[in-house]
């Protein structure tokens, strides 16, 4: 692979990363077939994995850390932390408190003594962001992370976070994971020129538009997996499943599976440094190794642009972060007494 610059960290990765969410309970529950996925992986050249404490609640922490035995330094090793580990309230957040606690577990897990990558897994509005960035660059300068970055972070946020390091001398962020494909491509606004102007390194997740953009959901056809075990509304939304229906044709056209237009279209973006692939089985990552070094011509890419407009979201993806203002409704409507215009 050719691998590329993490933002302006020093840092090579490679354009594909191993994302490890399904790995354990929640995906694949066989460990050994795991450790086989993420060896596969590594053969093929990636070099970036990235998982979370809250993958099937640190399953996927242990079995990452499992099989990077004897090839922990040839890896650019990403954690996240901020969802509940349980349920003591501060078990959660992006807190002094609870961020040097839950890496300290995910070491343990991960059987490391540091992280290359450590990622606040989405915005804390009842957490001061100095107070978040402060912790982490102490637990930077311990040695235990290498960098660390965010995840969802609205450009706002990310510029907000960036203006209080610089005021308080604090370490900045200088990664940025957002959801990002042909479904989703609202951070063409702001958060990718955002991202490229501070020189962060964008590690998107989701580039199958929540497993859309694999062809195995069609219009008017009922399927068994996620949908089903799951209950993602995303799978069923006609405006998502519109968009894949004039996918498909343009794919064939272009002599291409599915899944590695969806590929090559967010590698194509400037600001894009690594998609993270998910895969679950060993089929599903071969198919997706299998179109590394697809390139999509102007003329693709313009006809992509027809079907999903550039800077916009189609639908919703379940899983996807909403800001507070959005989220709840009291932040957005008046009381009932002072709606009147008098």
């Amino acid at each position: 692979m050719r691998y590329r610059s993490l933002g302006r960290t020093g840092i090579k990765v490679s354009p594909y990363a191993l994302g490890a969410m399904m790995f354990g309970a929640l995906g694949n529950p066989d460990h050994d077939d795991c450790v086989r996925i993420i060896h596969r992986a590594l053969d093929a050249g990636i070099n970036l994995v990235d998982t979370a404490d809250m993958y099937a609640h640190g399953e996927s922490e242990e079995i990452v850390g499992r099989a990077l035995k004897g090839r922990r330094d040839d890896v650019v090793l990403a954690t996240k932390a901020w969802f509940p580990m349980s349920d003591e309230p501060n078990h959660q957040g992006s807190s002094r408190r609870w961020l040097v606690r839950a890496l300290e577990d995910s070491l343990r897990r991960l059987d490391t003594d540091h992280v290359d990558i450590y990622q606040i897994h989405r915005p804390d509005p009842d957490t001061d962001i100095e107070e978040t960035l402060a912790v982490l660059t102490d637990l930077q300068r311990a040695g235990k992370i290498r960098t660390f970055g965010t995840s969802a972070m609205p450009a706002s946020d990310i510029v907000r976070a960036h203006w209080v390091a610089e005021r308080r001398g604090l370490a900045r962020p200088r990664t940025e994971q957002p959801v990002y494909s042909i479904l989703n491509r609202g951070i063409e606004r702001e958060v990718l020129p955002v991202a490229q102007e501070f020189g962060m390194g964008t590690l998107v997740w989701s580039p199958l538009g929540g497993g859309l953009l694999t062809g195995r959901y069609r219009k008017g056809q009922e399927a068994e997996t996620h949908r089903s075990k799951f209950g993602f509304r995303q799978h069923t939304d006609d405006r998502r499943l519109d968009v894949v229906e004039q996918l498909i044709p343009l794919a064939e056209e272009a002599g291409l599976p599915l899944t590695h237009l969806a590929m090559g279209f967010v590698l194509a973006h400037p600001g894009v440094t690594s998609a993270l692939l998910g895969p679950r089985t060993m089929e599903h990552l071969d198919d997706l190794l299998a179109g590394a070094d697809v390139t999509l011509t102007d003329d693709v890419l313009d006809r992509i642009d027809a079907i999903a407009p550039p800077g916009t979201d189609t639908g919703t993806l379940d899983h996807a972060y909403q800001p507070p203002a959005i989220e709840r409704p009291e932040l957005r409507r008046r009381p009932a007494g002072e709606r009147t215009a008098a």
